[in-house]
């Protein structure tokens, strides 16, 4: 368990913890680090240490706060995670789909686009600061009801209550509550809580009423936008019970607004997983357009790529070549075309526009005879372009002639 645990933290890399060690180094010396690990693990002598946290950037200029546990700890905790996943899962509702196995963002994308067609309102929530605030008793009391296990309950107790070291050196303890956004078993831990506090509570008073979940964010369909404010209403009650809030500048009731549809002073747009949600043009089979909902990739994903692109300033790389800028950017590039062209794949044009006039900007650079003439620079990069089609990723995936 011990040995698969690690191969699957190995392979999901990320930095190391509060003690310094990364992966290459913990696996210098891994036949010894495995078994010490091993032997605390099966004897109950296993402590964890602190948890790192590091502070990210959100969308809207926030910060978001990770706890980073050391590579030792993520190895334990997924020894714990791997033994509960399958148990978990057959309790899970279908409609849950963050961070479980043969489940997907793009499955959970989908199952919204069925359901907007059919539904005319949608409820999009956001839990205000929720791996911060998941009350350690009601996670516990929902553990209690499938790990009869007493040496397990122990080690996620030990996780829960670990304390965060924060980047000003600070010991912080969580005084029941709280799970670090970053750890292994987190997420686990997550869909447990929610699938109690929010899938099953749901299921039972408003059986008609679809849903998608996805970690904690939850998307809620109706019929009116009468039965979307009694909905809320009660979601907000069930979140007070479970010591939980809503963030109220975030959670909204949206008119899924489509052909011969009015919208008068609604909200018609929403955003998901990185997508929005609005009216947009469609067609059916035999060509007719019609205004339909659908969704495609979010400005605030847009513009997080764009910043993306623009931070690297590629076009003053003058000692690389074309290349070695490919090598650079193409993993990238695929996991942008991966995730964002899934649906309306075309919304992406004016993402790999700008990154080609940027290449442009690069040849005029690098070659003295492009360095006075735009013009002649981008002959150049079109004709090379046309000539290497699958040198970049963009250009071998259809966008070739953005």
């Amino acid at each position: 368990m011990v040995w698969h645990a690690y191969k699957k933290v190995r392979k999901n890399k990320g930095s190391g913890g509060i003690d310094g060690k990364s992966l290459s180094s913990y696996s210098k010396d891994l036949e010894n680090n495995l078994y010490k690990l091993w032997n605390r693990l099966t004897s109950g002598s296993y402590f964890p240490i602190a948890v790192k946290q590091v502070s990210i950037p959100k969308r809207n200029g926030s910060q978001r706060k990770l706890g980073i546990p050391t590579i030792e700890d993520r190895i334990a905790q997924q020894v714990i995670k791997d033994y509960l996943e399958d148990r978990f899962e057959q309790e899970f509702h279908e409609n849950s789909y963050g961070y479980r196995p043969l489940k997907s963002a793009h499955q959970a994308l989908e199952q919204v686009r069925q359901n907007v067609r059919k539904q005319d309102w949608v409820i999009d929530m956001d839990i205000k600061g929720f791996f911060d605030e998941v009350s350690h008793e009601l996670l516990v009391k929902a553990l209690n009801k499938h790990v009869p296990e007493k040496w397990v309950l122990m080690y996620i107790n030990r996780w829960l209550e670990s304390p965060i070291k924060t980047e000003s050196e600070e010991l912080v303890y969580r005084n029941g509550k709280g799970t670090p956004q970053g750890g292994v078993i987190s997420p686990l831990l997550a869909n447990l809580f929610l699938h109690y506090v929010f899938d099953k509570w749901l299921e039972r008073e408003y059986p008609s009423l679809p849903f998608v979940r996805y970690a904690d964010d939850i998307i809620v369909h109706c019929n009116t936008k009468e039965q979307s404010e009694e909905v809320l209403a009660a979601i907000e009650v069930r979140m007070a019970e479970c010591q939980l809030q809503l963030n109220e500048s975030k959670t909204k009731i949206v008119h899924c607004k489509k052909y011969k549809k009015r919208s008068v002073g609604n909200k018609v747009k929403f955003d998901f997983l990185g997508y929005s949600f609005q009216p947009r043009p469609s067609a059916t089979k035999d060509g007719r357009m019609f205004l339909g909902y659908d969704c495609a990739i979010s400005q605030s994903s847009k513009n997080k790529l764009l910043s993306d692109v623009r931070s690297t300033n590629f076009q003053r790389w003058t000692y690389k070549s074309i290349d070695e800028i490919a090598e650079f950017f193409n993993a990238r590039i695929m996991g942008w075309i991966n995730y964002y062209g899934k649906f309306r794949k075309y919304k992406l044009n004016p993402l790999f526009r700008i990154f080609d006039a940027r290449l442009i900007e690069w040849a005029r650079r690098r070659y003295k005879r492009f360095s006075n003439s735009f013009i002649k620079a981008s002959r150049w990069f079109y004709r090379f372009k046309k000539n290497n089609v699958k040198l970049f990723a963009h250009w071998r995936n259809g966008f070739i002639n953005v």
